[in-house]
């Protein structure tokens, strides 16, 4: 098969309908709209949530709990985790980006305490848990706080 060869379904592509041209058509004058009402003006329709004057029910309902759009997520990251990188690697969100540990780094990377570290690592994060920070240091290694 060649790309000139390529032909759509039978079906799967409709001729676009071309109202108001006419009572010919089939489809003129009011355009399929019907006569008067809310629909058949321009702009038609009403707005999302729109209930026809009654409470709407997004206002009805109660509303609990509070949103922080102020918040900082951290991309969190085991010590436990670091331990397959090699003695005297500098660890930075980008590396750990890279090996596929990571997603994304949000706001900043935080290390936490979780499991054993043996090897003696750099560590670049923005924020290390205290635990965290005994392991990277009890191992021999370091911590920068970027």
């Amino acid at each position: 098969m060649k790309l000139h060869e390529l032909q759509s379904t039978d079906g799967s592509r409709v001729a676009r309908f071309r109202k108001g041209r006419g009572i010919g058509s089939g489809n003129g004058k009011t355009a399929g709209k019907g006569h008067k009402g809310q629909k058949s003006r321009s702009g038609g329709g009403v707005a999302l949530g729109f209930e026809g004057g009654q409470l709407p029910l997004w206002r009805a309902l109660p509303k609990r709990g509070f949103k922080n759009v102020n918040r900082t997520k951290y991309a969190t990251i085991n010590v436990s985790t670091l331990e397959r990188f090699e003695d005297g690697t500098v660890v930075t969100p980008a590396l750990l980006i890279e090996v596929g540990l990571l997603k994304k780094e949000y706001d900043g990377l935080k290390v936490l305490g979780g499991g054993q570290l043996t090897k003696k690592l750099t560590v670049q994060a923005k924020s290390f848990s205290k635990t965290a920070e005994a392991a990277i240091v009890d191992a021999g290694g370091k911590i920068e706080v970027v």
